[in-house]
This record gives C-alpha cells, structure tokens and sequence, in this order.
C-alpha cells in the first residue's frame, strides 16, 4: 500500500514539475503573440479544466476585459465578455482581494453575478494575476467529478503566475513587431505588419501602404467574408480568432495562411487592436506535443450534435497525430460496451471476440470478457500499456504494440471508454500521456451532451411522424406525392404540414399550411388545424366554409400564432377546381403543353388574425395531365432572394420538369432549393378519370307516397342506365328501407342519389339528423321495426353513413349482376 501512495504522490509531483517545465519554455519568448493562448492551454492539460480566459483592467480600470481565452465555447457556463471590477462576480473578487476564489455547483447557483446558464453544474476558479504582469484574473471551469483538487489548483496558480496579460488601450505603435506579427487599429483599419508575413503576400517593404485593404485585396474572393468578420470592428467576437484563407499567387494554386489573433479592446484614448500573427498553414508541422490539439478537439466537441458526430470528431483529433493503427469510442450502458465509432471500420481489423458479438451495424462487446478494461472504467483513470503487455485477447488484439484506454468520465458516472492501439511497438511519452488525458476528459462531457441531443431528436422526429400523413390516399383518376423537409434542430419542430383528403362524389382536398415560429407549440397547433380542417372537409362544407371554421376555431384557441393556408378542392369527375387562400401562396399549374401558370387566386388573411373574415374561392381548370403544386415559403424565399424571384424559379423548374414521374419531379424541386427553412411540397397529377359514373338525384317529398315516389325514380333511372331487371329488386327494397327510415325518425329535408360505376351501384339518403343508425343486435319475433338496417346490410355489399352539412348521409354499394 505504501508503494501504491508513493508511486501515486510521485505522479502527482511529476504533473506539477511537467507544467512547471512546460510554462518554462513558454516564458523564454516572452514576445510571441501566441505566448498568452498557449499558457492558458496548460490549464486544459494539466489541470482538467474545460474553458480557461484571462481578464485585465481597461484603461479607466473600471472594467475586467476578457483579452483571450481557449477550451469549450464560454456560452456553455454563462462566462460574459467583461465584468465591473467593483462588482461582485468571482473575477471582481479575485482581483480586488488578491486571492483565488473556488466555486461548485452550489455557490454558483447563489451567486446572481457568477452565471447565467444554470443547468450546467461545473466548478470555476478564479485567481489573481500577477500586479508587475498586468494585474487581472484566471478564470478556469471545470465539469470533472469534484471540481479542482489541489494538483490542479498548484497547476492553476502557476499558469496565472506565468500569464503576461496585455493591457487594453497600450500603445505599441513605435515598437518592433516579430517577423510573424502584425497590429491591426479596428478604427483607421492601419496595419503594422512583419517582413514574414509581407513575404508571404507576395509585397515588399516598399509595396505595401499600411492598409489592410491592400492585403484583402490579394486574398481569394471566397474567403473574403469570413477573413473580414475578423478584421471588421463591428464584426468581431472574442473567441472567433483563427481562420485559415487563401491568398493568390503570380503563378500555381493560391497559398493557404493561418491567421490566430486576439481582440484588445480600446480604453480612453486609445483604439481597440487586433494583434496576432499569419504562417503559411501548409509548413505548420501537426506534432502530438502540440496543446493546441485539446483546443482544437474541443471546439469540434462543442459542435458535435450526435454521439456518432462525438466519434467522429475524437477519431480525426487523435488517430492520425498518433499515428494509431485503430481507435474505437463505446459507450457504457450497463454490463456492455456499446461500440458508436470504430476505425478502421471492417470487422476484419477488430479481435474476434467483437466480431463474435456483432450487433447490426456496430458490435455489442460485453465488459466482463475483459476485466483489464472493467477495472479501467472502476478506478476512472487512463491507463496505457506497452508492447506486448499481458492483457486478455479482447484488449492485446487491440493494440499488439501498444493500447491506451482512455475512461471518459461526464456528470459523475463514466460514460464509456475510448480505445486506442498500434500494431508496432510504440513509446508514450509524457505530453502524449497529458493529451490522452485532457481529451478524454472533452469527449465524456461531449458524449453525455450529444446523448441528450439524440434524445430530443428523436423525441421531434417521432412528433413530427405522427402529425403529419403516413401514406397519401390512392385517388380515381390523379396521382399526388408529397414531401418535407425539416431544416430546424433540438426541440425546434417546424409548422409546415401538408394533407391530401378523399371527399364524396370523387372529390379530394388538397391543404398545404405553415404555422408561424418554430417551436413545440407550433408543431402541436399545425396537428390541431390540420385535424379541424380534415373534420370540417369531410362533413361536406364547400371550401369558404371550412377555411372559416377553421379560422373561428384558431380565434378560439387564444394563441400567439397565426396559421397561412391553401386549400384546394378538386372534381375529379369534371376537371375543375375550386381554390382558398389565407395568407398561403398560391397554386402554380403545370399544363399539359409544359406552360406553367401561378394561379390568380384571390386570398384572405392568415388564419387566426381575424375573428370575421372572407375567404373568397377561385375557379381553377384542369385539363388530363395538368399538375397542380403547392408549396411552403420555406421553398421559395430565402434571405438573399425574394418570394416573387422564388415563385418564378419554381414555376420554370416546373415547366422543364417529366410530370410522368411525380416524384421525381418533387424531389428535383428540393434538390435545387436554397431554402432556410422547413419545407413543405404537395404535387398532384390530374389525369381524368377512364369511366366517368352516371348520376341523378331525387329530393324525397314529405307525403304519403312520398316511398312509392322514391321508388318509382328509381326504377325509371336504372331501366335507361340499362341496368338488369333481375337487380331492380334488391335496389328497391334498399330504396325503400333508407327512405323510411329517414322520413320516419327525421325532420327536414331528404335527399335520394343514385350513382352508377361499372357495375356497382350506389344509393345513398341524405337527411337533416346528425344520428347514426344503429344496428339492433338482436329482434324478437314481436318487435314492429328495427329490421330495416339488416335488410340494407343483406343486400349491400358495403354500406355506412358520413356527416353532410349538419346532417348526414347513408349510402349503400349494390354489386349489380351477381
């Protein structure tokens, strides 16, 4: 046990002397731009910290300004731009008092000042600088199983000792820049600038005019606007300090140059700079000592969405600085090491055992075949191996010349394990150890991260499955193909739905709308309308109607949103149309000569805007292969071009589109979209049905021959449809039974409508009574009524009843010549 503590202090002292050493060599170029960020990197390595910034006083002294800065982006934990020196954030206090300040969780969530996220738990740290260095403050935050421990707290007041901090305000302008360096003035936009970097833009000391303009001018066009929202004032952030541009050349492919700069704001009297320096990125040597990389691979962290983007990011930080022959991220869950991310990816280059226990398309490699890796994840430490060490097969097949397994602990527990082994003997050294370490650290709390994220993208995606159609319905006579596109992530669901909805008498509504916002209120508001208006569409109210209805029953939802949409009811008998308007765009008509037409059809207001309002309806012709498109905004507008622009591409990518193949054509409408937001698209093909059905219709008098009446049409209808006299009878007595039963238990109008197709015959009622009939379940030898519907059910080869305008109507199918 003795040699256990030992070997445990030794280490400890070992991390200490090795950041000792490493802020050492920094401190012999006390000159170097870079000098200050790479500092603050020692805090990633050698401390377990997760962002680190250093603050210095403004010129009055009466503001800490954040000068620079590496890690996780600040927003994650609240960390502001600057703070009041007389204020009472941890910074304030630490550089009025002179001493450092330690927080957890608890005291952060009591400190008004300290945060403004607070569903992070994390520690923060922040010490004084030195006063002969600048004065000022370190701040670190740290989201490791409990907080700093002293190590790190000697680790992090040797990094705020070795800071020099830059005063804001300083004027350098006399003094003599490295080769490699320049100093920008963010007011006249003058440029100090070394003879290196000159070199490296192809001017000489003679050629260049001190504007930076000169140098912009010189760099490829494309890479112009992100190179200027570093150079611009107004554009610049702190934090957003190194990019990498092109510049062109006299001769050959442009040059590729990395700029890494920091944002010193301006005090009295003097303006705000950006200093830094510019190297030729393809000389920069990728070396596996270099800190920078935990910077790096935190960054790729931080915009990881997914568990398998987490994988992704750790592989290209690692694998190929390491020169590692394989490396693989699993995730704990229970008694098994669930594999996200393996490369190489072919099973071939991967021990048997997890061949053996291949799970669909990742293996499943249990944790108690491989005790060296349980105990590993026990103990939460990273522990290494060398060539030929004995470890079970699971692990030495791994990396026969060398395996690292780096535990990756996130929010207390451990959340997996990151694996990683050489095939040829390999030596680990100590910043080689340190960067295992710091990055396993990143990808624990970027995988608990990304876990939430899958979460709530599964969570949407189902929403948005259920809400919106599972399959179109097959229409007589027209084809329709549908399609959307979500462009929102987290819990943002969008508002675009779409529907298609088989009415009576072959007739079918087209409805596309859009609900304003993008949140979990709108995604839930868009499936309430899209249920209203399908109700009110299939109780039979012409278009105007169930637009209004609709709108009444938004108005009575009391909601902030409002609701855009186009409906369109088709004949697909006749060929004609009729559309409404609120707020929605309209149709475009592709016409069988392959003219495109956007249709003049007059609209009302959005939904939900206006308690009483009009929605006119306007007439639309279809002649056998026209196609009818609607569409969202999200398709046709976009920040850089307008709806009426947006229409007319769309109406012309239209025209030059094969309406044979409907889905085709929708998808090369999406495919040539610059959209910005959800999109919704609704495409039908109207190609006329091949038998058109023959009909009449008969309004049922209330007298006492008023059956004998309904009987008679009947008979005289089927004898010039030349149906067979062998099935007059079965249609009367179905005849005779719905219209008693809707003269006897009615009020009102009646209505009989015989419809022929093919050979099915259609006898539908319709009455003024919203009830049901019901089927009696069983009759007595005694009962005088009730029999009628079984009478209809035995004759009919389907029958049922649907709502019709406040009433309803029972219709029965007759397969006539049976």
């Amino acid at each position: 046990m003795a040699d256990v503590v030992s070997e445990g202090a030794a280490g400890r002292r070992t991390r200490t002397l090795r950041a000792e050493d490493a802020l050492h060599a920094l401190t012999a170029d006390p000159e170097s731009p870079e000098r200050l960020r790479r500092v603050l990197e020692q805090a990633l390595v050698f401390a377990g910290a997760a962002f680190v910034a250093v603050y210095t006083p403004g010129a009055t002294g009466e503001q800490l300004f954040l000068v620079e800065s590496v890690g996780v982006p600040r927003t994650l934990y609240g960390v502001r731009d600057s703070y009041p020196a007389a204020g009472g954030s941890p910074v304030a206090d630490a550089h009025r008092a002179g001493r450092p300040v330690w927080l957890g969780p608890q005291e952060l969530a009591d400190s008004a000042d300290s945060r403004r996220t607070p569903s992070r738990d994390f520690f923060l740290a922040a010490l004084p600088a030195r006063a002969d260095a600048g004065g000022g403050c370190l701040l670190a935050v740290s989201e490791g199983l409990g907080g700093f421990g002293n190590d790190d707290r000697k680790c992090l007041e040797l990094i705020a000792d070795a800071a020099v901090l830059p005063i804001p305000g300083a004027d350098t302008e006399g003094g003599e820049l490295p080769s490699d360096a320049f100093s920008l003035a963010m007011d006249t936009g003058r440029v100090e600038i070394g003879d290196d970097i000159l070199d490296l833009f192809g001017l000489g000391p003679a050629d260049f005019d001190g504007k930076v303009e000169t140098l912009l001018g010189l760099t490829v066009p494309e890479d112009l606007p992100s190179l200027m929202s570093v150079v611009e004032a107004d554009h610049m952030s702190i934090g957003d300090r190194e990019l990498e541009f092109r510049v062109l050349q006299p001769a050959g492919p442009p040059r590729w140059l990395r700029l890494r700069g920091r944002f010193l704001p301006g005090g009295e009297g003097h303006p705000a700079r950006l200093v830094g320096t510019v190297d030729d990125a393809s000389t920069l040597r990728p070396e596996v000592t270099d800190v920078a990389r935990v910077q790096r691979l935190a960054a790729a962290l931080a915009t990881a969405g997914t568990v398998r983007d987490v994988g992704q990011a750790v592989v290209t930080a690692l694998r190929k600085p390491l020169r590692a022959d394989r490396i693989a991220l699993a995730e704990l869950e229970n008694d098994r090491l669930v594999v996200t991310v393996l490369d190489p990816p072919e099973p071939e280059a991967w021990p048997e055992l997890w061949r053996l226990e291949w799970r669909s398309e990742w293996p499943d490699a249990p944790v108690r075949a491989m005790p060296t890796l349980a105990a590993a994840l026990r103990e939460g430490r990273a522990q290494i191996w060398p060539a030929d060490a004995p470890l079970e097969p699971a692990l030495a097949e791994v990396g026969p010349g060398g395996l690292a397994v780096l535990p990756l602990p996130a929010a207390g527990r451990m959340a997996g394990a990151c694996l990683i082994g050489w095939d040829s003997p390999h030596d680990f050294g100590p910043d080689e150890r340190a960067l295992l370490t710091a990055s396993a650290g990143l990808a624990g709390q970027a995988l608990m991260r990304a876990h939430a994220f899958d979460a709530e993208h599964e969570l949407v995606g189902m929403l948005q499955r259920q809400l919106l159609p599972r399959r179109l319905p097959k229409l007589p006579g027209a084809v329709a193909v549908a399609r959307y596109l979500p462009t929102t992530a987290g819990l943002e669901v969008g508002g675009d739905w779409y529907d298609v909805i088989p009415l009576p008498d072959h007739h079918v509504a087209l409805v596309i709308g859009d609900v304003q916002g993008h949140s979990a209120a709108a995604a839930t508001l868009m499936g309430q309308m899209r249920t209203a208006l399908r109700a009110y569409a299939t109780e039979g109210h012409p278009p105007d109607v169930v637009v209004s209805h609709a709108n009444r029953l938004l108005a009575d939802l009391e909601t902030d949103l409002f609701v855009t949409c186009c409906y369109v009811d088709i004949d697909l008998e006749e060929g004609s149309a009729w559309c409404v308007r609120a707020g929605h765009l309209p149709p475009v008509l592709r016409h069988p000569d392959g003219s495109t037409e956007i249709a003049e059809a007059e609209g009302g207001p959005p939904l939900g805007v206006m308690t009483q309002a009009d929605f006119p309806m306007s007439p639309l012709g279809l002649q056998p292969g026209t196609v009818i498109a609607l569409t969202t905004d999200g398709l046709v507008e976009s920040p850089d071009t307008d709806i009426d622009t947006g229409m007319g591409r769309f109406a012309h990518e239209l025209a030059v589109s094969d309406p044979a193949h409907l889905g085709l054509v929708a998808d090369a409408l999406l495919g040539n979209a610059r959209r910005s937001d959800d999109v919704a698209l609704l495409l039908l093909r109207y190609d006329g049905m091949a038998s058109r059905p023959l009909r009449e219709g008969w309004t049922v008098w209330r007298v006492p021959q008023a059956v004998g009446h309904a009987r008679r049409f009947t008979r005289r209808t089927l004898r010039t449809w030349g149906v067979p006299a062998a099935d007059l009878d079965a249609v009367l007595l179905v005849v005779s039974e719905l219209v008693t039963n809707a003269l006897v238990h009615t009020d009102g109008k009646v209505r009989l409508d015989l419809t022929l197709i093919s050979d099915r015959l259609r006898v539908a009622v319709a009455d003024a009574s919203p009830r049901t009939p019901i089927k009696p379940t069983s009759i007595g030898w005694e009962a005088t009524g009730g029999r009628g519907i079984l009478l209809v059910e035995a004759m009919s080869a389907v029958w049922g009843t649907v709502p019709v305008s406040g009433g309803k109507q029972v219709w029965s199918e007759i397969a006539l010549g049976r």
